[in-house]
């Protein structure tokens, strides 16, 4: 119990002494910050945020899907092919991938479709292709599927193989046996990682202001770049970081919940013994 009021009362006397940070420091310049909280640019750049983080995550997965699978297919080639790919854009810091996919023209300067070694159908100069949102798309997404592939392949492993033989025996077919008893049962273990997997894309997407893109970091950096007030416009990206993560985070909650019905634990508390009376 001491020790209790003692953490309690250090938690309360650093709390009150960030929040007294906070107001009485003239330098966070608060006026500046509820002045461009809501600018158009500001929620430009916001929206540029969520779109990239929608797409990116559904390319991901999607692409995530196919190299699990792949990674556990006893098809060798094509297994070995998945997990070398999902070990190159694992260790490829995405920063680096977006920089390179930018600048893809100059070893690539132009994008053909045709036969190899043959006719060129049709093509496009690769500068006009691989604009910044191309690239931003690309490098995401292709740096996305890799984690998703792992979380995915993770999840299908976490089914027992009873349950697969146990559907086989009730003569389901391969999809229903994937859709109705192996699925569900995996997303119980997909779904937390792959919730924070959108939080982290959503944070990664702030990379993308390194090639030009107007994302919210972005558009805070254009403002504070004229008006030199650089404290108070990363504090108003700060805030719609905090409450987009905030809103995914308990709609992940939500979801969590949904997934894991029939399998949460309570601890149900022990009964106290009272001592008979003499």
């Amino acid at each position: 119990m001491p020790l209790r009021i003692l953490g309690s009362t250090l938690l309360v006397m650093v709390t009150l002494g960030v929040l007294t940070f906070l107001i009485t420091n003239e330098r966070f310049e608060w006026p500046v910050v509820a002045e461009y909280l809501l600018a158009p640019s500001v929620l430009t750049g916001l929206v540029m945020t969520l779109m990239l983080t929608v797409v990116c995550m559904f390319l991901g997965t999607l692409l995530g899907t196919v190299l699990a699978s792949g990674q556990l297919s006893d098809f060798w080639p094509y297994r070995l092919a998945c997990v070398v790919f999902v070990g190159f854009f694992r260790g490829v810091p995405p920063l680096v991938q977006l920089i390179f996919w930018f600048n893809l023209a100059y070893l690539l300067p132009r994008i053909s479709v045709g036969i190899p070694y043959g006719p060129e159908f049709f093509g496009w100069s690769t500068n006009s292709l691989i604009t910044p949102l191309t690239a931003a798309i690309i490098g995401l997404s292709l740096h996305q599927s890799a984690y998703m592939a792992e979380i995915i392949r993770a999840g299908l492993l976490s089914v027992d193989l009873g349950q697969h033989d146990a559907a086989s025996a009730m003569g389901f077919s391969r999809w229903h046996t994937f859709s109705s008893v192996v699925l569900p049962q995996a997303m119980r273990v997909i779904i937390p990682p792959s919730g924070s997997q959108v939080i982290a894309l959503l944070k990664g997407t702030s990379l993308v202001s390194v090639i030009a893109m107007g994302d919210l970091l972005n558009a805070v950096q254009t403002i504070y770049n004229r008006t030199y007030e650089v404290v108070p416009m990363l504090i108003v990206a700060v805030i719609w970081y905090l409450i987009v993560v905030t809103l995914l985070t308990l709609a992940q909650r939500r979801v969590e919940a949904h997934f894991g019905r029939g399998a949460v634990r309570i601890a149900h508390k022990k009964p106290r013994t009272r001592g008979k009376k003499s």
